[in-house]
């Protein structure tokens, strides 16, 4: 692997697949919540720099309160951010690797997503049923104990940023930074849109943590699922 000056790019060795897990801690003052993601990023070398391309496959939802909270594969799989150059450098002989954020709108159009905002009335146009299932945005699933179930719709946009170092030649550790916005379009039930749903990162870095582990070039999502609790820690629980 060469750059067009012949020698290897900074990063070289991270060409390859990897497995993707991610927890963004969300301090709103209604419900505390933990998104844990996971899915891949492939990592190619293109003129001498490292390129990401990120894929999502599942999520999982915690809560710090008796609400369970759903987000169904095709949701999570809508999430398609575009494929960006890395920061790569050493430092301390640690190998840092820094993805910018790239704006990805989900449940809605926008023709420049790094300038554009998301909408602010849910019944703009550009609001389209990104995980098919017929209702507009993308369907969050929340139960409130056993007698009280339904759906909210909403349209993000998704603002992700990590830094990570090379632990050990097949493992990345680092943290998330994530400034996405959230509108909520609707639900099932009025009860439901009382929620809010703007949530921010906890300011505790700590707490939003991202591994990545190298793996062979055909694993795909049911491979993950099947074996993400070889390759990562369990789903974490609100402690704060």
């Amino acid at each position: 692997l060469v750059s067009l000056s012949g020698e290897a790019p900074v990063g070289a060795e991270l060409v390859g697949r990897w497995a993707h897990y991610d927890v963004v801690a969300y301090d709103d003052p209604v419900v505390k919540t933990l998104v844990v993601s996971y899915g891949f990023n492939n990592f190619v070398e293109v003129d001498g720099r490292i390129i990401d391309s990120a894929e999502f496959c599942f999520s999982e939802q915690r809560t710090d309160q008796p609400i369970e909270i759903t987000l169904s594969d095709a949701a999570t799989q809508a999430i398609r951010p575009p494929s960006t150059p890395l920061l790569v450098d050493t430092v301390d002989g640690v190998l840092r690797v820094r993805r910018p954020a790239t704006p990805t709108p989900v449940g809605v159009r926008l023709a420049d997503p790094s300038r554009e905002r998301l909408p602010t009335d849910p019944r703009d146009p550009r609001i389209v049923d990104d995980d098919g299932d017929g209702r507009p945005g993308i369907t969050v699933g929340i139960a409130v104990g056993d007698d009280l179930a339904g759906e909210l719709y909403v349209a993000r946009l998704e603002v992700f940023a990590y830094e990570v170092v090379l632990e050990e030649p097949d493992l990345l550790t680092g943290t998330v930074t994530d400034n996405s916005e959230q509108l909520l379009i609707g639900a099932s039930d009025p009860l439901f849109m009382m929620s809010g749903g703007d949530w921010r990162q906890h300011p505790d870095p700590s707490k939003s943590p991202i591994i990545l582990r190298r793996v062979d070039p055909d694993w795909d999502c049911t491979r993950l699922a099947a074996e993400r609790h070889r390759l990562f820690p369990p789903t974490p629980e609100v402690d704060w």
